[in-house]
Order: C-alpha cells, then structure tokens, then sequence
C-alpha cells in the first residue's frame, strides 16, 4: 500500500493511536587534504575522475593507507559526542556491487568502531532530549551517479549514466543514534534539532566544512511507529541523503503520517531505503533494506588494526573546543539578547558572524541588527548564505563606528553596504567616494530649517502653539532635501529654536 499526501493520517491522529521512534545516521565528510587510503585529493568541485588512482580505483595490487589525519578527527568527534575512545578497533569489508564502488565493497567498520556509546543533549522548546550515540565509525564515501535522461534523475528511466570517482574514498565519519523515543509530537523538531546542534559541533571542531548542500553532511532518517503503550519498535524505514534541517524535520513528520496510514489499513510497513523528494514534501520508496549479514562482513586484510595511545586520546581530548550549547548560553548571558533573539540569530545562520562583529569592537545588538535585518534581506535576495554574502564582521563593525561617531545614520548606512558588496573599498573610502557623510555646517541646516518653515506654515503654526509634535514633518522635510544626510538630532533643536 502506498500513502499520497491525500491519504496521510492527521499528525494529531498520529499520536493519539502511535509512539513514534527515531533513528539518525549522520556522514560527516572529512576536511582531510587526502583521500582515507590514498594521497588523492579531496578538493570539491574538480573535473570528473582526476582525482583518482589505483587505489581508490580498486585495481588490482593497489594497497591502502589509513590516513591518520582522519583518525584523529573522528577521535575527536567522539570525544565530542561523550563518546568511549576504542582501545583497538579495526576495518571491515562491506560488500555490495553497485557502480559508484569500483572495488565492488566499502572500506568502513562494522562491529568494532572507534568510537561508541556516547550522547548529546539537545533543546526543544525549554524541553531538554538526550540523544544517546550507537557508535561513530571510519569509512569510505563513494563516487557520485549522474542518470541522464527520463524525467525524475534517477537510474529509472534514465538514457545512460555517468559515474564521477573523485569522491570514492573521500574520509567519512557515520554517527549512528540509538533509537530515539520518548519524544512524541516534539519527534520531528527533535530530529532537525539533533541534526543541527551536531553540525555546529562539527564546524567548531574544524574537522569538515559540513555543508549539507554540497553533501559534507548527509543525514539518513529512520522512523517507526508502534501501537501506543506498547514499548515495542516497529518497522523501521530509513529516508536517504536528507540534505537541509527543514528537510529533516518534514521528513520525520511525513513518514510518521504515511506509516500511520499503511498500519491503519490493516497492512505492513516495508523495512525499505526512501527517497525524500523537496519540491513536493513527501518520500517515495527506494529499495528493500539489507540487514548486517546481507553485506557479508568481515575484517579489511590490508590495513593493519587502529590502537589509539590512551595518551593520544588525551592530548586530543585537550583540544576540544567550548561545547556549542554552552557557549551559546554564556553568549547570550553577555550579549543580554532575549531567548527570541538568540534563537533567530542562530535560525539566520549569524551567530557566529554577530560575535566577530561584536569581537571588532561592536555592540551586540547592532551587531544583531545589521546582520539580521539588512543583511539577512540582501542574502535572501542574492539566493546565498549569509556567511557567503561578501561582507566581513570587521566591515560591519566599521559601519556601527561611523554611525556611532556621527558621520553617517542608519539610512546612509545602508548605502556603505551597497559599496561594500560591489567592491568599493573600506566604509570610510565608501562614505568619502558617494560624498555619504552628515552634513553638519550650522550655516547649511539653518538655511534648510528656514525653507522647510516658509514652504509649511500650517505646520509651523502648529509648533508655535506648542504642539512641539509636529516638527517631525519639518524635519522629515529637511532630510529629503538634504538627501538623508543631515543631523535630524540637530534639525530639531534648530526648528524648536526658531519657532519658540
């Protein structure tokens, strides 16, 4: 039985007659210069299959290296995740045959990881879920598929494919959660905010750029339901290469309706890969999941075993960053930001852009302020990241320091930006180019103040009476003459002196 968004149960319906049951898998593509068995590199966005050897290749005699940069990565994402360092762990061969693995199997681990039994705490709505971590285990990404032709991009219907083996063998970390359950209607926001508290942990600790939209980070979701009450896990699904939070949380939520009405029906959930399809919101079905033994593990007999030094381990433990959350919390204590304006400065992807800005010398919020209004706005106009938009927090804190010391307002302000995205030079060269700066000469404001009294009488009238109010359109009137660019502070104090 299928299920189409007509046929999806009602959400509320979901968790009155359901106990939803999560499972996350994340890859975290590595930063490594080199390729985890080869000295290939793994510089993103080079020509198709130039960046490959014989040994990521998989011809024959070719043997692997374990690239030791990727060891201590994935050492310090464990530790990082609360995780148990292995003593000695080892690779194993996963065998499958598809077209994008020219050995015909993945090098990855299977029952011995480096790293297991750990957890995370995350945070939805005042609500605190520990997320408890299965294992993050080494292995191999694979080479990337092109299907051309047919009409959906997949091999089905597709005229002939390409395949591109500069990613075969880039480093990966998979982190695997044990089932997540307890968390009830909150299951999909604690999903996507799992997924986003581990990229942040990822970036702070420079192993990956853990961008999931050019698939440095790749999250698969599981989902099962069972009957209310029961505590037993159902079948499971698991929808592939979710690549954005939003995603993760529509996907969670979509399969939790779609299952809902397969066993509401009276039949079987398939155990199954899903595709998860962004345009229309729902997923489509894969292929038939392979349990363990389907892969025909077993140990890697060229590469020798992984025995990370307890001292090793240490010396990494050392180098950890300050954990994200707490560091979030001890920002926003210093910052004195409200919990609303927090989360929207860590939703807009600025949190760490306002604290280089405020490190330069800014106050926070109108470090918040730029970033999050005028330059979140040019960003979503531009179709980029914020971080890509081409202005550095140096630059904004310049913009605050010329408002602040008077030569420009917020209005002209606006117009610096404009010169800093096409390149103009520094805010102070900008301001001095497009002849930006405040006019303060008494002698040109005075002569404004008098014209803009003499072209409104009724107006001036009004202050004279002491309705004091009214000089807002007096000075409104001085500032489209003087193009923006006058004192309004000093504007007022000028009609207030002649006119009272």
């Amino acid at each position: 039985m299928s299920a189409s968004t007509e046929t999806l149960v009602p959400f509320d319906d979901v968790l009155a007659a359901y106990d939803p049951a999560l499972g996350l898998e994340v890859h975290v593509e590595l930063n490594t210069a080199t390729k985890m068995f080869c000295g290939c590199s793994t510089i993103f966005g080079a020509e198709p299959n130039t960046q490959v050897c014989p040994t990521c290749l998989g011809l024959p005699g070719a043997m692997p290296v374990v690239n030791a940069k990727a060891v201590e990565s994935a050492i310090r994402i464990g530790l990082a995740l609360n995780c148990s360092i292995a003593e000695w762990c080892r690779f194993a061969r996963k065998n499958y045959f598809y077209p994008d693995m020219p050995k015909n199997f993945q090098t990855s681990q299977y029952d011995e990881p480096i790293a297991f039994d750990g957890w995370m705490d995350v945070e939805v709505d005042g609500e605190t879920f520990r997320v408890e971590i299965e294992r993050a285990h080494m292995e191999e990404d694979t080479g990337k598929s092109t299907h051309i032709g047919g009409a959906t991009g997949r091999i089905h219907g597709a005229d002939y494919s390409l395949v591109d083996y500069n990613r075969a063998g880039i480093p990966l970390i998979e982190i695997v959660t044990k089932p997540i359950v307890g968390a009830g209607e909150k299951a999909p926001e604690v999903a996507r905010a799992y997924v986003q508290q581990l990229r942040d942990l990822i970036v702070a600790l420079g192993v990956s750029e853990a961008r999931m939209d050019q698939g440095n980070l790749r999250a698969d979701v599981n989902l099962s339901l069972s009957p209310k009450g029961s505590g037993v896990l159902g079948t499971r699904t698991e929808t592939k290469n979710v690549n954005s939070f939003r995603s993760v949380e529509r996907a969670v939520r979509f399969e939790m309706q779609r299952h809902a009405a397969i066993l509401g029906a009276g039949a079987s959930i398939l155990q199954e890969t899903r595709h998860w399809h962004e345009d229309t919101g729902i997923t489509t079905s894969g292929r038939e999941k392979s349990d363990a033994e389907d892969y025909r593990y077993f140990p890697e007999p060229d590469l020798v075993p992984v025995a990370p030094s307890r001292e090793w381990v240490e010396e990494l433990r050392a180098t950890l960053p300050e954990n994200p959350t707490q560091k979030r919390a001890r920002l926003q204590a210093e910052w004195g930001f409200s919990d609303l304006e927090m989360r929207d400065t860590i939703g807009a992807g600025a949190l760490g852009l306002v604290e280089e800005t405020v490190a330069a010398g800014c106050a926070p919020q109108a470090a918040r302020k730029w970033w999050l209004s005028e330059l979140a706005r040019r960003a979503n106009d531009t179709g980029v990241e914020i971080a890509e938009l081409g202005v550095t927090p140096a630059q904004v804190a310049a913009v605050q320091a010329l408002v602040e010391g008077g030569s420009i307002n917020d209005k002209l302000a606006r117009q610096v930006f404009d010169g800093l995205l096409a390149g103009e030079g520094t805010p102070e060269e900008i301001v001095a180019a497009r002849g930006l700066a405040i006019v303060s000469d008494e002698g040109a404001l005075s002569a404004a103040v008098d014209a803009a009294i003499a072209a409104n009488p009724d107006v001036a009238e009004k202050i004279r009476d002491g309705k004091v109010a009214a000089a807002g359109a007096l000075i409104g009137a001085v500032m489209k003459e003087m193009r923006g660019q006058a004192d309004a502070g000093r504007v007022r104090e000028l009609i207030i002196e002649k006119l009272t």
